[in-house]
């Protein structure tokens, strides 16, 4: 009697792990979703010269900002992603190409960030904000210029390009000239419509700028 007992429980106790078991095979797997910040986003251009000393912050690309360490001297080939802040030291200058074929140039001691940058061959939202705090950038229209909203901010004025090539300068006490380059014959560029603005006495300062809020 005691026997058949022990038998019928060790059965028991069998059947009970195999069903545990079974059930634990069926039940979904809860797929491990990554945040945006582990993603490695994707570059919207790339440094195509560097003359001196120019570093490259990856302020919106954490995951490539971590790998790099702190900002570091940029050389040729390096990717640029949202939010960047590029700065320039003395004697010092960068060319960057971005995705949709517009360019600028930043000379020395400058410091621009890439704020915004939405470009889709076959979108109608293409944008482009960029801020430059200081120095002087040159910069060549790609296709955002010609048919979405290409906007460059700078201490004293906000400037929208549309197919051109606008030069601008600012200088140490905070005044901003802004010219354009026009072709002359083939291979030489000329400024032209150069205009200075100096900085309103006791400004305060400018408020953030949110796009898609």
């Amino acid at each position: 009697m005691c026997r058949h007992m022990i038998a019928v429980l060790a059965t028991g106790f069998i059947l009970a792990s195999a069903s545990g078991l079974a059930a634990q095979a069926q039940a979904p797997v809860n797929p491990v979703i990554r945040g945006a910040d582990d993603a490695v986003p994707k570059p919207i251009g790339k440094v195509v010269a560097v003359t001196g000393s120019v570093s490259i912050e990856h302020v919106g690309a954490a995951v490539v900002q971590a790998n790099l360490g702190d900002a570091a001297q940029a050389k040729t080939g390096d990717a640029v992603y949202l939010r960047d802040v590029v700065r320039t030291g003395a004697d010092s200058r960068v060319s960057i190409n971005f995705s949709d074929g517009s360019s600028f140039n930043l000379s020395s001691n400058a410091r621009m960030t890439l704020d915004e940058y939405v470009y889709d061959p076959d979108g109608k939202s293409n944008a482009t904000f960029f801020n430059l705090a200081k120095g002087t950038a040159t910069f060549v229209a790609g296709q955002i210029a010609k048919t979405g909203d290409m906007k460059v901010d700078t201490p004293v004025a906000t400037m929208g390009i549309r197919g051109t090539t606008p030069h601008i300068e600012i200088a140490d006490d905070g005044a901003v000239k802004f010219s354009t380059l026009i072709e002359e014959g083939k291979s030489k560029l000329a400024k032209k419509h150069a205009t200075a603005v100096m900085p309103e006495q006791g400004s305060g300062p400018r408020p953030n700028i949110c796009r898609g809020c």
